[in-house]
């Protein structure tokens, strides 16, 4: 199941960066911060799954 959980959170840092980017373009603040917290998301889901593969090891 790893790997999906890590799919998944490269998608939401993909994502977040996106958003992140436009809502500079668009001097949108709001989008922007949306962009922050998706990538957040994704370090905490990364972090998650490091926490269980050395607990697999």
């Amino acid at each position: 199941m790893g790997a999906e959980e890590r799919a998944e959170a490269t998608g939401d840092d993909l994502k977040g960066k996106a958003k992140e980017a436009w809502g500079k373009v668009t001097d949108d603040e709001r989008l922007e911060a949306e962009g922050k917290v998706d990538q957040a998301k994704s370090d905490l889901k990364n972090a998650v799954e490091d926490v269980k593969d050395a607990f697999k090891h």
